[in-house]
Parts: structure tokens; C-alpha cells; sequence
């Protein structure tokens, strides 16, 4: 007999190391609780005859068998002799053969003495047969023990941590998870900060073109990205012009004015209230005028919410002696367009919705649903923060956008925030507007005109700019944020 000794933490893990040392049909002979744990004992199911006389088995197994037997074939009991079994003959220890007929199952009453050897084997094989079915239901029972027992413990451990305030292990393990990665993010913040603090002195020329691009008012994300790419061995007047460089070949701009003009279509201008859509409209208005006549163009406002707004769109027609149409709601959208569907260009109004109004989707919905294929331009307004931008950019680019105009350039006192947002989010950038002559002040946007003028433009923003002993505390939080997926697209050549 070899019996084995299991010491594991749980029952669980002191079960898997009986499994890899026995196999799954080991027997368990004992499960306890020691101080170290779990002890179990157990041997291989090869071994499990060895508690058991060969013969005596056979013969307690065969009795039970013999008496099924007898009581389904309705023979009566058979005599039980008074003489003393002759254990030492291995034919008398022989289970009573049963014989098939048609009839049924009938005793064998041969004597033993008569048996064959061949007879012998069989019952040894169906003794043997018996053995593995009642180890095979005393293996299932003894699982479903081990596995209730092991619930059992891990339930008592649960209920044995000590509560605080009311709230249970999960809880507690929840909480303890959130602070390691709150401990975590200022770890990698504290690094960060003091690395860069060291990349300033090592290599000041980062630090220059970081507090340059920052002044801009480009994200820190964007900032540092661009930083650590720095060619190498470059010189301080030619480093700049790589940065601005790397900005322009990100822009997303119109090749010529022509691809809008040319095309014609349906265009709906959007965006939040005041971003100045019904001024921009009526710019791109005087364009298609000057470049297909009156005639082919038409006008629709959807703004039936702020005061005087049909009205404003509606004298910018007279001058062009453009009929404007007033629509409602979906339907009413659907049976302009219907009317308008000869016109070369059609150009929507819509009336200003908040990024954070749920009529943004309503909006969206009505343009969707009109029938015809409208192409949304976002106007984005120069002087927002960065943050606000890219929220309205979230909000309105639900289906897609086909453009972006940028406006009021002329009362920003920088504009890498919207070319931060831009070239974040590569938006298709077709006009700029710095001012509220109609046409004059809307233009095609430049790459390299709006990427140079970003550094150059003129700023009174003393009070807000980053000083050198600042930028380490505004860079060190930006590790993180480098992986969004725009950025991670940004191209340096």
C-alpha cells in the first residue's frame, strides 16, 4: 500500500497536487486542517486492492451478485453449507458462475471443484469490473466533498476578515485596487517630472522648443510628442522651422478653392451658438455668386430659435439677390431640398446648439433623414480653449464631418488650440475667417501660413506662459495622454 501526504495552502491546491501526482481517480483516505493549511492523504487507485484480500473480495463482491441474481430468476435461496470454505484453495474462493438463457439468468450450482481455469478469469475480470464501478461513484462522491469543503473554507475565511464600515471583501478589495493605480499615476507623474527636469539641462534646445510650442497654445501632449522626435545635431534657427514644418504636414487643407465651388452640393454649416455660421454662410454665398451667378444658388436657414437670425440671413440674400428658405423640422427640410434639387449649391444654415445639448443628435438626425446626401462643415471658433474644442468636435462628428472652418482668427491671441484640435482629430480644414466683412474676410486655409503664424502672431500673454521652472510640473502628467490614438498618428516625414 502506498499512501501519499498532500500539505498545501487550500484544499483546492492540495487537490490539484494530488491530481498531478495520482491522476484524476485517486483515492482520498483522509482531509483535515493543520496549522499550515490543508492535509490530505491518499493513493492511486491501482493500490486500493491492497486493502482487501484478493479472495475475500472476490467472495463479498459475488455474494450480493449471487443473491440479485437468484431473486430476479425466482429460484430459491440456496443451502448454505455448514462445513468450513476452503480458503486455501483458490477454486473454492471462486465466486458461483452465472449462466445466460432464454428464460433469464440462472445460478450456476457446479461444484467448485469442477470449475475451469478459464472460468476463474472471467470472474476475476468481473470482480475487477464491480471494483472500478463503486471507485468510479466513491471518486465522484469524494470530488463533491472536496469541492464543498473547500467553499466551506473559503466562505469561513470571507466571513473571518475583520468589516469596516459595513462594507465586505469586495469592497475592500476594490477600493485598495483603486488606490494602487491612484499611487501608481503619481509615481509615473513624479518620474516624469524629474526626468524632464534633467532632459532640460542635457539638452536645453528641447526646453526652448517646448516652452515656444506651449506658448502657442499647442496641448503639452502634442507639445512633447513633437519634442522628443527632434531631429538630431540640429542647430536653434533650423529646429523651428522643422517644428513648423511637421505642423503643416499634418494640416489636412484644400488643394484649391475649386473642390468646393466646382462640385457644388448640399452643404449644412454647424456648430455651437455664436461661432459666427450665419456671417460664414453668407461669405460662402458671395463666393458661389461671384463664381456661377445668383441663379445657382440657394439658401435654407433652419434657425427658427434666436431672434432676428432668418432675418439676417434673409437681407444677406437680398444683396445677392438670393431667394432664402425657412424650414422647420424634417419634413419641411425634405420638400426644400426637393424643390431646390436643380440648384448647382445649397447651403443650411443651422441653428447653434451647445456641444453638451441633446438636440446636437436631434440636429444630426433632421440633416441625416432630408433624403439627400448633406455634407456638414463644423466652424470652430479660434478663441475657445482647447478643451472646449475638442468636446465640440466629440459632439458633432457623430455620422462624420466633411470639413471644418475656423473662425474669428482675428480675435485669437493664439491659435495652436485649434490646430492642436485639427490635427488631433484630422478634420479637413477648407476655410479661415478673421474678420466680418462679407466676402472678404474668409479664406482658403494655408498650411504653412497658419503653422508659421502660430509662433508669430503677436501674444499679450505674459501672465499665462509658461516659464522654465514651470514646464516640468506641465509636461510630467502628459505620459499618459501621448498614447491617444491621434497623436499616435501624427506624421514626422
Amino acid at each position: 500500500m502506498n499512501v501519499k501526504k498532500f500539505i498545501a495552502n487550500s484544499s483546492r491546491e492540495a487537490w490539484r497536487q494530488v491530481r498531478e501526482a495520482l491522476g484524476p481517480d485517486a483515492v482520498i483516505l483522509s482531509n483535515r486542517n493543520i496549522p499550515d493549511g490543508v492535509e490530505i492523504l491518499a493513493m492511486a487507485n491501482e493500490d486500493m486492492t491492497t486493502l482487501v484480500a484478493p479472495g475475500a473480495a472476490r467472495e463479498a463482491v459475488a455474494r450480493p451478485q449471487a443473491a440479485s441474481l437468484q431473486q430476479q430468476s425466482g429460484l430459491p435461496p440456496a443451502p448454505q453449507s455448514k462445513r468450513p470454505a476452503l480458503l486455501s484453495s483458490p477454486i473454492a474462493q471462486q465466486p458461483p458462475r452465472v449462466q445466460r438463457t432464454e428464460s433469464g439468468p440462472l445460478l450456476d450450482q457446479q461444484p467448485a471443484g469442477r470449475s475451469a481455469p478459464k472460468e476463474a478469469e472471467q470472474a476475476a475480470q468481473a470482480d475487477a469490473r464491480v471494483w472500478r464501478s463503486r471507485g468510479s461513484d466513491n471518486r465522484d462522491g469524494r470530488r463533491e466533498r472536496v469541492a464543498a469543503q473547500a467553499h466551506e473554507q473559503d466562505q469561513r475565511a470571507r466571513s473571518s476578515l475583520p468589516e469596516f464600515d459595513g462594507k465586505d471583501y469586495d469592497e475592500i478589495l476594490s477600493e485598495v485596487m483603486t488606490e494602487i493605480r491612484s499611487m501608481r499615476g503619481v509615481l509615473e507623474t513624479q518620474l516624469a517630472e524629474i526626468s524632464w527636469g534633467g532632459t532640460q539641462k542635457r539638452e536645453p534646445l528641447k526646453a526652448i522648443v517646448m516652452k515656444e510650442m506651449l506658448a502657442a497654445g499647442f496641448s503639452a501632449s502634442l507639445s512633447r510628442l513633437i519634442t522628443e522626435n527632434l531631429p538630431g545635431n540640429s542647430k536653434s534657427q533650423d529646429i523651428m522651422y522643422w517644428v513648423k514644418s511637421v505642423l503643416a504636414r499634418n494640416l489636412n487643407t484644400l488643394a484649391s478653392e475649386s473642390e468646393l465651388l466646382e462640385n457644388g452640393g448640399v452643404f449644412a454649416l454647424v456648430g455651437p451658438t455664436g461661432v459666427g455660421k450665419t456671417t460664414t454662410t453668407a461669405k460662402l454665398a458671395a463666393r458661389c455668386v461671384m463664381r456661377h451667378g445668383s441663379g445657382k444658388l440657394a439658401l435654407i436657414t433652419t434657425d427658427g430659435y434666436r431672434i432676428g437670425g432668418y432675418e439676417q440671413l434673409r437681407i444677406y440674400g437680398k444683396i445677392l439677390g438670393v431667394m432664402v428658405h425657412s424650414v422647420k423640422d424634417e419634413t419641411d427640410l425634405r420638400i426644400a431640398l426637393e424643390e431646390l434639387k436643380g440648384k448647382h449649391t445649397v447651403l443650411i444654415d443651422t441653428a447653434g446648439v451647445g456641444q453638451r445639448d441633446q438636440m446636437v443628435a436631434e440636429q444630426e438626425a433632421m440633416l441625416a433623414g432630408a433624403g439627400v446626401d448633406i455634407k456638414r462643415l463644423l466652424c470652430l471658433n479660434a478663441t475657445a480653449t482647447g478643451g472646449t474644442l475638442n468636446e465640440v468636435v466629440h459632439a458633432y462628428s457623430g455620422s462624420g464631418l466633411a470639413g471644418c472652418i475656423v473662425t474669428k482668427l482675428d480675435e485669437a491671441a493664439t491659435i495652436g488650440n485649434v490646430l492642436d484640435v485639427v490635427i488631433r482629430h484630422k478634420l479637413n480644414l477648407h476655410y479661415v475667417a478673421n474678420g466680418q466683412r462679407v466676402p472678404e474676410d474668409l479664406h482658403v486655409a494655408n498650411k504653412l501660413y497658419l503653422a508659421d503664424r502660430a509662433f508669430k502672431q503677436k501674444r499679450e500673454t505674459a501672465p499665462f506662459e509658461f516659464q522654465e521652472g514651470e514646464l516640468p510640473v506641465v509636461v510630467g502628467p502628459t505620459a499618459l495622454s501621448m498614447n491617444d490614438k491621434g497623436l499616435r498618428e501624427v506624421s514626422f516625414g
